[in-house]
């Protein structure tokens, strides 16, 4: 990729804006979320370091390589190295900063709640390295009230003399399409507690030419998961009319179209499948769930979404098992691991579930990822080895293709709508598996044209 030109990128992102006045930025955190917007704010005019405390991850950066797959981020991070900088020196990024963005992760714990760790300890790096007034934006998606402790963690631990002061700055990018999601995003939701951070953000985010947003900090906080919930429920709305479409005789995708006309509605996350997974969704329900119980109150809709959610990611083997006598011994081919298209993340894939079930019921699996296989090697190995012997009755073996996992196979699971999964024909499946069985939890195939090409298949809310 060393000759990288603006035509190499998607259309969306192949015009770049200079901005009038350029800040001096510091990302903390260089995952998706401080990744993604640092290489954007760089590609906006804007002098950008970012920090993070993974050495691996900082040497792969420097040479111009993403740690994380996504699409057009290379390539920016190549059109933009002039103005982008790598370093896990926190105090030389941090100290003459105009604002800083934290961007580092929030993962969840075992009841729910958010992990605010990360974020105190970065707020207090902040604090004591601080060499000028500077504005703190917190983008990591954080419990309604987050910014004001932060704000007052950061007064706590000040060195220095100066004014420090925090606002709200909730992503709304999605995996696989980061990078298009930050620079054309629908608006930009800023929240803050004073015209100067006020002022400071919208100078930031003018050269990006987008609807602003001007909120309180808690309402900032709010808006986020207010927004992911209420696509999750969609989703796990959408999944149990399509479980009791199959019970009826209705089919969820005829349904979906005709709901979907309803400009109340929207066409959008009305597709039926196994469920939702990845960074976002499975956290902030809970999360949010765990915030109203913490004030005395039961979000009855979302505690409903997370039920339905955990009962979809299993559909499929449980339809399986009723199909089947066992699972030991078979050739299963599994399609598709990573949580959806366009990404490697694995973050609550219903895959990984899946995959732990049948191989604790002796299954020989073949698993393909067009981009995944890797990351799933770290969570679940390849058995064979002396340490995997034990673990699991069964087996499991990343392959190079669909074709080679679907070679002999007795059952097949798709869990992931690739495109390279979606151009396997229904009669790939018939001449290469020795028994087409099918189970698609992503309903890429027309149930008639599997049928008659002598397939069983059984997918989502269709008969």
């Amino acid at each position: 990729m060393s000759n990288i030109s603006f035509k190499t990128l998607s259309p969306q992102v192949q015009i770049p804006v200079s901005t009038v006045r350029p800040f001096n930025i510091a990302v903390a955190g260089t995952g998706y979320v401080g990744l993604v917007s640092g290489v954007c704010m760089a590609h906006r005019g804007h002098r950008v370091t970012c920090v993070d405390i993974d050495e691996k991850k900082i040497a792969l950066m420097l040479k111009g390589i993403s740690p994380i797959y996504e699409q057009d981020l290379e390539a920016l991070m190549q059109l933009n190295k002039e103005r982008l900088t790598y370093t896990m020196d926190y105090k030389n990024a941090y100290k003459n900063a105009d604002v800083i963005f934290i961007g580092v992760g929030t993962p969840e714990q075992p009841d729910g709640s958010a992990n605010m760790f990360y974020i105190a300890n970065v707020a207090r790096q902040i604090a004591e390295t601080i060499e000028k007034d500077c504005l703190i934006v917190v983008k990591s998606t954080v419990p309604v009230g987050t910014n004001d402790k932060v704000e007052q963690f950061i007064q706590d631990f000040l060195v220095h003399d100066v004014k420090a002061e925090v606002a709200s700055n909730p992503e709304f990018l999605a995996q696989g399409t980061a990078v298009r999601d930050t620079l054309e995003a629908p608006r930009i939701i800023i929240g803050t507690d004073s015209d100067k951070a006020e002022e400071t953000l919208q100078a930031v985010y003018e050269p990006f030419g987008l609807p602003i947003v001007s909120v309180s900090r808690r309402s900032a906080e709010m808006i986020k998961y207010a927004a992911n919930n209420f696509l999750a429920l969609k989703v796990s709305y959408m999944n149990d009319i399509a479980n009791l479409c199959e019970l009826v005789g209705a089919d969820i995708e005829d349904v979906a179209r005709g709901m979907g006309y309803d400009s109340r509605i929207g066409s959008n996350f009305l597709h039926a499948g196994i469920g939702f997974g990845g960074s976002c969704f499975p956290k902030d329900t809970k999360a949010l769930d765990y915030l109203a119980t913490l004030h005395g109150y039961e979000l009855r809709t979302v505690k409903a979404a997370i039920d339905v959610n955990k009962d979809q990611k299993v559909l499929l083997y449980q339809k399986a098992c009723k199909r089947l006598i066992t699972f030991n011994g078979l050739k299963a081919a599994v399609l598709g691991l990573t949580f959806k298209p366009g990404t490697d993340d694995l973050r609550e894939a219903p895959a990984l579930e899946n995959i732990n079930l049948l191989l604790a019921q002796g299954a020989n699996i073949y698993a393909y990822d067009p981009i995944g296989s890797e990351n799933c090697k770290n969570i679940i190995p390849e058995t064979g080895t002396e340490q995997d012997r034990g673990k699991y009755k069964g087996k499991i073996n990343y392959v190079n293709s669909a074709e080679e996992a679907l070679e002999g196979a007795n059952v097949c699971f798709i869990f992931t709508e690739w495109d390279e999964i979606k151009a396997v024909l229904p009669k790939d499946y018939k001449k290469l598996m020795r028994t087409p069985l099918v189970y698609d939890g992503r309903n890429i195939y027309d149930v008639n044209e599997m049928q008659e090409n002598g397939v069983e298949y059984y997918s989502i809310g269709r008969a």
